[in-house]
């Protein structure tokens, strides 16, 4: 009878004791938070990028959806269409829906195509001294962008200042040579994206679409 109790007892503290030990597991998994890593997707957003003359005006702005941004004049009026293909590739379109090109993005480069996708007509490349280079198709030099101690510098091959791109008390502003304001923005835009809008031998819209592209990966 005593070995009957013994045996009885032996088997409850076991199970109590796999009971807590079940307990202590669920109750570990649940204090312990998991570590997610998210990122930041300038695509998700839908706030407006708006860029203003010295004076204040509204000169244009880019919209920014969930699936790509508009280019507006300062009265609102659309001017492109920026949005990802099925391909990836950064599709632009006028406001009647006519193909303006592409941007196309790859590790370290930025490649704009003409609308028919059969030829490439400039490439942004990041330099390893983490400098930019603005060539042509012919891979011949265009623009140098190099960091500056405030901002930016937009420079031709004989390193000659066309624009800066100064960041201070939360505005970045595009300036020339003479260091005039051209415009400025005070919304949220990576620095080497708003370079963009100082290549000249680009159009508007191309600007803009390279611009949203280099905002995408923050210019990596």
């Amino acid at each position: 009878m005593i070995g009957k109790v013994l045996v009885l007892g032996f088997l409850i503290t076991a199970l109590l004791g796999c009971s807590n030990n079940k307990t202590e597991i669920e109750l570990s998994k649940e204090n312990v938070s998991p570590t997610t890593v998210t990122a930041t997707n300038v695509a998700d957003r839908t706030d407006k990028i708006k860029f203003k003359t010295e004076g204040g005006s509204d000169l244009f702005a880019l919209k920014q959806q969930a699936d790509g941004a508009k280019l507006v004049d300062g009265n609102d009026q659309e001017l492109a269409r920026i949005k990802a293909d099925k391909s990836g590739k950064i599709k632009i379109k006028n406001a009647s829906d006519k193909v303006l090109g592409y941007v196309v993005t790859a590790k370290g480069y930025w490649k704009l195509e003409n609308p028919e996708q059969s030829q490439d007509l400039y490439i942004l490349r990041r330099q390893n001294d983490g400098n930019y280079q603005l060539e042509n198709a012919a891979k011949k030099e265009i623009y140098q962008i190099k960091t500056r101690k405030d901002g930016w510098g937009i420079e031709t091959p004989d390193k000659k200042l066309v624009y800066q791109v100064r960041i201070k008390a939360g505005k970045t502003s595009l300036r020339n040579a003479s260091a005039n304001t051209v415009f400025s923005t005070k919304s949220e835009i990576s620095p080497i994206a708003f370079t963009c809008f100082g290549l000249d031998v680009l159009t508007r819209e191309q600007q803009a679409a390279l611009a949203y592209a280099v905002n995408l990966t923050g210019g990596q």
